[in-house]
C-alpha cells in the first residue's frame, strides 16, 4: 500500500499546507558560505515519482529511512534561530538520530569556523569541532632588540661587591644570576635542603611509625634551639645570693665555684660567704671573717679547693684551704717590690697567678707555692689583664688605651696595638672558647675584636663597639659558652647590660624591672653551665638571675 502523502507533510517541519519548503532563516554565512548552500539544496524538497515495486508496495525512494533523512535536514536547516525549549520539545514530540545529525552539525561547524560561538561544555560534538579550529598564527612582525641579551652595571652600589675584576662592569641578566647563586651558597655553606628542587623525601615505615605515635599523645613537641637567640633573654630574678646574711658594706667579689653548686661573696664588711645556690632558698654554708680586711677582691683557685683574697690598702695575700678550712697569710713574696696587692688573675689551667703591680708591671707567680716566676712592663700605667683560654697568652691593657699580648713561656711581647677610640682603659676580658677581646673604657664603649685578628695585625678594626653605657666600663664578663658579654659600669645606676653574640646587639628585657633594684654593680659572674647570672652592688646584696636558656648550672 502506498505512503499516505500526509503523514510526511505533517512530519516534516519546514513544510507549509500547500506543500512548499517555506524559508530557511538564520543560516550563517561566511568562509562556509558554499557548505551552507549545498545543506540548503540537499534540504530542498524534491517530488519523486514512486515506482512501485513487483508486489505492489512503494518504491525504495519512498523508505522509512529516507523520510527519516529528510526531517533531519529540515529541522537542522530551519532550527537554528529557534529557542532552546522550542528545539528541545520538537526533538520529543519528533525523535532525533543522533549519528547523523553529528555528522551534519561537524561539517557546519568546520566550514563555519569561528563565527560559530558555542557553549562547549554541553556536548562532545563542539569539543570536537574546537580541535578542527585552526591553530593560532605566528606573529606578524619580530622585534630583534628584544632577543639582545640585557647588561646589567655592576658599578651600583648594591652590586660593586660582587665584582671579581675591574673589567667587569657590566654584566648579562644570567652572568648576574649565577654571581648571585654562588655568593647565596657561599653564604650558606651550600645549597639548603630547602632550595634542591630534585630532592624528594623518601618516607620509610619506621618514620610512618614515629607519625603516628605523635598522633597518639599529646605533650610539648618544640624543643629549644640550640643557640641562645637575639632580642629577648629568658630570664627571672631569683632571692638574693647573700639573702641569708645580708651586708651593709659595698659588694666587691662575687664567683661561682667552678665545680660546686656555690656561689662566693665578699664585699668591704672584711667577710668572705658561702651560699648553696637553689635559686629559691639559697642557704649559707659558712662565712669567714678577716681581720681589718676589708676585701678587694676574692677568687677561687682553678680546682675550686682554695680561696684567694687582696685588700685594698694591704700587701697580704689570703688563702684560704676549703678541704683543710685554714687561713694561710701570704706576708711577702720573695722578690716582689710592691706596696700594695690589689688585682690579680687565676689562669684557667691553674698554673699561674697574675698580680697587677704598679709603673706598668705585671708579676707572674706560680699558684703552687706562691713563688715569683717573672714579671713584665708595658708603657703607662697598668688597667687591667686576662689570661687566654688556653693559659699560654696574657692580655694587658694600659690607663693610655694600649693592649699588650705577652706570652706566658717566654714572656716576650707577641703583639701591641691600641684600642680604636680609647681615651682611658680600664677593663679587658677574653671569651673562653678563645674568639673574642672586649676592651672597655672610660667613656662607656666597649670594643669587641676577633682574638686572630688581635695577633696578627698592628692596628686591628672591632668587629662591633657596643655604646650602650654612657660611663667608664669596670667589669666585663663572657659566659662559659661565649653567647653572651656582660658589661657594667660602677658610676651609674642601672648601668649594667648583656650583649649577644655573634649579633653583638643588647638584650632588650634587662635591666627587668623599672624600678631601680641594680644600683651601681661592681662585680658580675656566670655559672659554670651559664644557668644563673649574679652581680654585686654597693648596698651589699648579690643579686641572682636564673637564665632558662641554659637547663644546667
Amino acid at each position: 500500500m502506498p505512503p499516505d502523502r500526509s503523514v510526511v507533510s505533517k512530519r516534516g517541519r519546514g513544510w507549509n499546507r500547500g506543500g512548499s519548503l517555506r524559508r530557511s532563516r538564520g543560516l550563517g554565512l561566511g568562509r562556509g558560505r558554499g557548505r551552507n548552500r549545498e545543506v540548503a539544496k540537499s534540504a530542498r524538497p524534491v517530488r519523486k515519482k514512486i515506482s512501485p515495486r513487483p508486489d505492489g508496495g512503494p518504491g525504495p525512494s519512498s523508505s522509512a529511512d529516507e523520510q527519516r533523512r529528510l526531517q533531519q535536514l529540515h529541522r537542522l536547516a530551519l532550527g537554528t534561530d529557534k529557542p532552546e525549549v522550542e528545539r528541545c520539545l520538537e526533538e520529543l514530540v519528533f525523535g532525533d538520530d543522533a549519528l547523523d545529525e553529528e555528522d551534519l552539525l561537524l561539517g557546519r561547524l568546520r566550514g563555519l569556523g569561528n563565527d560559530i560561538q558555542e557553549d562547549s561544555s554541553d556536548s562532545e560534538v563542539e569539543n570536537e569541532a574546537r580541535n578542527d579550529i585552526p591553530s593560532k598564527k605566528k606573529p606578524a612582525w619580530v622585534d630583534t632588540e628584544d632577543e639582545d641579551e640585557e647588561e646589567i652595571d655592576m658599578t651600583h652600589r648594591f652590586r660593586r661587591n660582587m665584582i671579581k675584576n675591574a673589567g667587569e662592569k657590566k654584566l648579562s641578566k644570567d652572568k648576574l644570576q649565577r654571581r648571585l647563586k654562588e655568593e647565596f651558597q657561599h653564604a650558606m655553606g651550600g645549597i639548603p635542603s630547602w632550595a634542591e628542587i630534585s630532592r624528594k623525601k623518601i618516607h620509610s615505615e619506621d618514620e610512618s611509625d614515629e607519625e603516628d605515635d605523635l598522633l597518639k599523645r599529646t605533650g610539648n613537641f618544640i624543643s629549644t634551639s640550640a643557640s641562645l637567640p637575639r632580642g629577648i633573654l629568658q630570664m627571672k630574678s631569683c632571692l638574693n645570693a647573700n639573702a641569708e646574711r645580708p651586708s651593709s658594706a659595698k659588694i666587691s667579689s662575687v664567683q661561682f665555684h667552678p665545680s660546686a653548686q656555690v656561689i662566693m661573696v665578699a664585699g668591704l664588711d672584711n667577710a668572705i660567704s658561702l651560699f648553696q645556690v637553689d635559686g629559691e632558698m639559697n642557704p649559707k654554708i659558712q662565712s669567714i671573717y678577716l681581720e681589718q680586711f676589708p676585701v678587694y677582691r676574692a677568687r677561687f683557685s682553678a680546682n675550686g679547693e682554695e680561696v684567694l683574697a687582696t685588700s685594698n690598702l694591704s700587701k697580704i695575700l689570703y688563702v684560704y684551704d676549703m678541704m683543710g678550712g685554714n687561713v694561710i697569710p701570704v706576708h711577702q713574696v720573695r722578690g716582689l717590690k710592691e706596696k700594695f696587692v690589689r688585682n690579680f688573675e687565676i689562669s684557667p689551667d691553674g698554673s699561674f697567678l697574675l698580680l697587677n703591680g704598679s709603673s706598668g708591671y705585671f708579676h707572674l707567680l706560680s699558684m703552687k707555692t706562691k713563688e715569683l716566676i717573672g714579671s713584665v712592663k708595658i708603657n703607662g700605667k697598668a688597667a687591667a689583664s686576662a689570661f687566654s683560654s688556653d693559659s699560654t697568652k696574657i692580655y694587658a691593657s694600659s690607663v693610655d688605651g694600649e693592649v699588650y699580648i705577652w706570652d706566658v713561656n717566654t714572656r716576650k711581647c707577641l703583639n701591641k696595638f691600641t684600642d680604636e677610640g680609647c681615651l682611658r682603659g680600664l677593663s679587658i676580658a677574653v671569651s673562653r672558647n678563645g674568639q673574642y677581646v672586649a676592651c672597655g673604657s672610660s667613656s662607656g664603649v666597649v670594643n669587641i675584636y676577633n682574638q686572630d685578628t688581635c695577633l696578627r695585625e698592628t692596628n686591628p678594626k672591632p668587629i662591633k663597639a657596643i655604646m650602650n653605657l654612657v660611663t667608664g666600663v669596670t667589669s666585663m664578663a663572657f659566659n662559659p659558652t661565649t653567647e653572651i658579654l656582660a658589661i657594667a659600669s660602677s658610676e651609674a645606676n642601672e648601668a649594667t647590660r648583656l650583649v649577644h653574640l655573634p649579633s653583638c646587639t643588647v638584650f632588650l628585657n634587662f635591666p627587668m624591672n623599672r624600678i631601680k633594684q641594680i644600683f651601681l654593680t661592681q662585680t658580675l659572674d656566670f655559672s659554670p653551665r651559664s644557668g644563673y647570672f649574679a652581680l654585686g652592688n654597693n648596698k651589699g646584696k648579690a643579686l641572682l638571675y636564673r637564665l632558662h636558656h641554659y637547663s644546667d648550672f
